[in-house]
C-alpha cells in the first residue's frame, strides 16, 4: 500500500471527527426543528421589545401626510425611515413627537451622486446644490416634487453628464439625439426619451464629409450592417464600444 493512503485516511479521520465534535458542542440543540437555523431564535427575537411602529400605525392617525406620501415618489419609504423608530410615539402619542431629521446629511443618503445607482433616479451633487440649506427648505419630504422642473438633464442623469462631459460629444445637446417630452421632465419613468432608430441618424454626421475633417468618418451601407450604431458604440463617449 502506497504510504501516501494511510496518510490520506488519517486526514479524514481527524476531519470527521471535528465534524462531529463540532455538530454536538458547537450547534445549537434547536437547530434543524423548524428549518436550516435556530428555531428558539423566533422566541429570542419575539421577547425583544418594540421599536417600529409600523406604517399602517403611522397613517392611522395621520391619514392626511399617508395620502400624501402614498401618492407622491416616497411612497416606497416607512415613516421611521425619516423618522426613527416611533413605537413609543404609537402607544403614548402624547409623550412626545417623534424626531424630524432636518440635516442634509439623511437626504443625501439617497440622493447624493452615485453611479452605481438606477438611471433617472434623482440625485446631486450636495457640495454645489444649494450648500448649507435644509433640503425639506425646498421638498415636502412626503411628496418630494421639486420646486422647479430641471432644466438640465444632467440633474437627474449625472454619470451620463460626467461621462459625456469628457467625450467628443461633449457639445452636443442631449435633445440632438433625444426626443424627451416634457411629461418626461414631470413623470420619467412613465415617459421615456426616445433613441435615434435609423443609421442614417449619425450618418448625417459620421458619414458622407470630408473623410480628413475633425468627425470620424464611416461608410454607412457597409460598416457594421445590419446593426444601429449605438448598438456597438456608447453615445456618450463614443469611443468605447460595446
Amino acid at each position: 500500500m502506497p504510504q501516501q493512503v494511510p496518510r490520506l485516511l488519517a486526514v479524514f479521520a481527524i476531519a470527521a471527527a471535528g465534524l462531529l465534535l463540532a455538530r454536538g458542542v458547537l450547534i445549537p440543540d434547536t437547530f434543524g426543528d423548524l428549518g436550516h437555523y435556530r428555531a428558539a431564535a423566533v422566541d429570542s427575537i419575539a421577547a425583544r421589545p418594540v421599536k417600529y411602529a409600523g406604517r399602517q400605525v403611522c397613517g392611522a392617525c395621520h391619514v392626511d401626510v399617508e395620502a400624501q406620501q402614498v401618492a407622491g415618489n416616497h411612497r416606497g419609504v416607512s415613516c421611521e425611515v425619516c423618522h426613527a423608530p416611533a413605537a413609543w410615539h404609537a402607544s403614548d402619542p402624547m409623550s412626545g413627537k417623534p424626531a424630524i431629521n432636518r440635516k442634509r446629511d439623511l437626504c443625501v443618503v439617497c440622493h447624493a451622486f452615485n453611479p452605481s445607482r438606477p438611471t433617472g433616479f434623482p440625485q446631486i451633487d450636495s457640495l454645489v446644490h444649494n450648500p448649507r440649506l435644509p433640503c425639506i427648505g425646498c421638498h415636502t419630504p412626503h411628496a418630494p416634487v421639486p420646486p422647479e422642473t430641471p432644466r438640465e438633464c444632467g440633474a437627474c442623469h449625472g454619470g451620463i453628464a460626467r461621462q459625456k462631459a469628457v467625450s467628443p460629444h461633449a457639445n452636443l445637446e442631449c435633445t440632438t439625439c433625444h426626443d424627451a417630452p416634457q411629461a418626461h421632465r414631470d413623470n420619467p419613468r412613465a415617459h421615456r426619451p426616445t433613441k435615434p432608430a435609423e443609421r442614417a441618424f449619425c450618418g448625417a454626421c459620421h458619414a458622407g464629409m470630408a473623410p480628413e475633417g475633425p468627425i470620424p468618418q464611416i461608410a454607412l451601407e457597409s460598416h457594421g450592417q445590419p446593426n444601429l450604431c449605438w448598438q456597438c458604440h456608447y453615445p456618450h463617449y463614443p469611443e468605447t464600444s460595446r
